[in-house]
């Protein structure tokens, strides 16, 4: 039987989940003004979701068990990943990591046989998630949603386009880490349980992801052909700009390679905290140091998508007594779909987790758990730890400053299904 914390718990995760489906009608609210616009617009930021209703468990343990049961809970959880998201976006979203990022992607744009504003536009959607395996996916959705911000999301108005824009980009990002062991959250929680390095991860699961990120961006380049070749959604700016287009003075090499360096490194220590807050400290320093080169750092944004993962953290803590055992009486195929959806209302990560401590599966129902978890990572904003990254620097550029949670996971379906075909293939 679950403990009465337990319950209280389940509900207010509930309750969080619901608010995330709200937040257009809280933004709406804010809009409005009044007294209580504050409050409003602080229910409207999807950022601040999990965490706010986290502080109400905290509050609820408290009072309940008493302030030492609470703060032992907190002291048991582990935030390792919130604090890199918030370190990988700071220094992706560095000035010179974007122009390093969009030198790359207009190399490749033009060697593909494709008019420059079709090609452009399919790289930042196919290559760049693909490149979270290797760089992270957190990353990865930084540097690909501030691409499409600067050079396609600034436009007024053109919400479909942005809908299913953001739909492709979070699936993809979520798919498209698959590629090695420790680049996607939900693969990194359970490789070392089960055995997989990054070459059983090419062979059983790259491959598919990056015939289905291709597919995915090609079919939405496709639908959004002609408002891309009329430049009704392009900005001619970022990397949708023309050569030189740039105004301020390029960034030089050396400064570039050493913010890729501090990428790198940050990469490399990602599951230690100690070491990547520490680097992040000596990167602000760097960039202060260089401020001509800089744009302004993702400090806020990157705190705010920290506390939202952080709260995710706490309120999924004990949702174990559910979902283990829902997870554990699914056969292979079903479990797919279900994991598939339970990820669109919990956290891939922390459903391969909650999986992997399942006794007596074979590789066929680990695979399925696995290749569900990430299908499902694009669906909504709690899916995949990236994801509110995405939500963070694109959210002002749709109607009333939000983001709907529903027409999101309606934009999703497509290039889910496309993922779920791909996986589902056999081998």
């Amino acid at each position: 039987m679950p403990s009465s914390i337990e319950i209280i718990a389940t509900l207010l995760f509930a309750v969080a989940v619901i608010h995330t489906f709200s937040v257009p009608a809280f933004a709406r609210l804010a809009h409005r003004g009044g007294p209580h616009a504050g409050f409003w617009h602080l229910f409207s930021e999807v950022e601040a979701v999990f965490g706010v209703w986290a502080f109400v468990l905290i509050v609820a343990m408290a009072a309940l068990a008493g302030p030492s049961h609470a703060i032992e809970y907190m002291d048991t959880r582990n935030f390792t990943e919130p604090l890199f998201v918030f370190v990988i976006m700071v220094v992706a979203a560095s000035r010179p990591i974007l122009e390093l990022v969009g030198l790359l992607v207009r190399l490749v744009a033009r060697a593909l046989p494709l008019r420059r504003e079709l090609a452009t536009f399919f790289v930042v959607m196919s290559l760049v998630p693909l490149g979270g395996s290797f760089i992270t996916e957190p990353a990865a959705m930084t540097l690909a949603a501030i691409l499409l911000r600067d050079a396609y999301f600034r436009t007024s108005g053109r919400a479909g386009f942005k809908y299913l824009t953001l739909g492709v980009l979070f699936v993809n990002v979520s798919i498209g880490g698959v590629l090695t062991s420790y680049a996607a959250p939900p693969v990194l929680m359970v490789a070392s349980t089960f055995g997989w390095d990054s070459a059983f991860m090419l062979q059983h699961f790259g491959w598919r992801a990056a015939v289905a990120v291709c597919l995915n961006a090609a079919l939405l380049t496709l639908v959004c052909r002609k408002a891309l070749l009329e430049r009704s959604v392009g900005t001619g700016g970022g990397v949708d700009a023309p050569e030189g287009a740039d105004s301020r003075p390029p960034v030089p090499v050396v400064v570039m390679l050493v913010h890729l360096a501090f990428l790198v490194a940050v990469v490399l220590s990602a599951h230690h905290p100690a070491i990547f807050l520490g680097l992040l400290m000596m990167f602000i320093g760097f960039s202060e140091a260089y401020k001509r080169h800089q744009n302004r750092l993702m400090i806020k944004e990157g705190l705010m998508v920290g506390f939202f993962l952080a709260g995710l953290v706490v309120l999924g803590g004990l949702q174990k007594w559910w979902l283990q055992d829902l997870l554990g009486g699914l056969e292979p195929f079903v479990l797919f779909w279900g994991a598939t959806a339970l990820t669109a209302i919990t956290d891939n990560a922390a459903l391969t987790y909650l999986g992997s401590l399942v006794e007596g599966t074979n590789e066929a129902w680990r695979y399925m758990l696995v290749a569900g978890a990430v299908t499902g990572g694009g669906l909504t904003v709690i899916a995949n730890a990236p994801n509110p990254a995405g939500f963070a620097i694109l959210k002002n550029h749709f109607p009333d400053g939000s983001i709907s949670s529903g027409r999101l996971f309606l934009s999703a379906l497509a290039p889910t299904l496309v993922a779920a075909v791909m996986f589902l293939l056999p081998v």
